[in-house]
């Protein structure tokens, strides 16, 4: 009798819950080594200068290395085979050799033969004027203290890249501030005609749809 007692006790000890425990938390923690280690080991796919990139350099497929490295978070900040067009992209600053192409040193071809600038306009624009808006640059050259010549087009199908509001002291009823993309021959005129105080405006080349809001 004393015998079978001694092995009800065994059993039941056998199950004690506090071992049951133990086996999941050590489970839970090779889970977790295992989950960091996995992640420390992802390596993503990033371009690499085979030399030193200055500004005005094209970049293609065949101009730069691709490695292999561990970025963690930071690899939305460089270019990857995702992010280089067909058309390559255009370097904006200086890139060392061996180093990490950074999406802030480059930019589209489209670079090459357009620019934006920012000008002052009068009257305010119009409500169909936003952001993305094909609009023509209107110029009306100064001809005394207060006195213009007839406007004419000075930039025809610019782009209007943001409408800036003016705030503060600099702040005015008559006008605003519009960024523009335009053709690089045509950043010329336009400075000139704001050097010499002339009114320019901005008309959207497209009327809006009847009905649109």
């Amino acid at each position: 009798m004393k015998k079978l007692a001694e092995k009800s006790t065994r059993t039941r000890s056998w199950f004690d819950p506090r071992f049951a425990i133990g086996i999941a938390l050590v489970v839970a923690s090779v889970v977790g080594v295992a989950a960091i280690v996995t992640t420390a080991d992802r390596t993503s796919g990033v371009y690499v200068a085979r030399s030193t990139l200055v500004v005005g350099d094209h970049i293609d497929v065949g101009d730069v290395n691709l490695e292999h490295v561990r970025l963690g978070g930071s690899e939305a900040r460089y270019v990857t085979p995702a992010r280089l067009p067909r058309e390559g992209l255009l370097v904006t600053r200086t890139v060392q050799a061996g180093e990490l192409i950074p999406l802030g040193a480059v930019g589209t071809r489209a670079g090459e033969s357009v620019t934006s600038i920012v000008v002052s306009v009068r009257p305010t624009l119009a409500a169909s004027v936003v952001a993305g808006s094909a609009v023509d640059v209107w110029a009306a050259k100064k001809t005394g203290s207060s006195q213009f010549a007839p406007p004419g087009v000075l930039v025809p199908a610019a782009s209007v890249v943001r409408i800036i509001a003016d705030t503060g002291l600099m702040a005015t009823t008559d006008g605003q501030s519009v960024e523009i993309l335009l053709p690089k021959g045509m950043v010329g005129a336009v400075l000139e005609s704001v050097a010499n105080g002339d009114a320019v405006s901005v008309v959207a080349v497209d009327a809006p749809v009847a009905g649109a809001k």
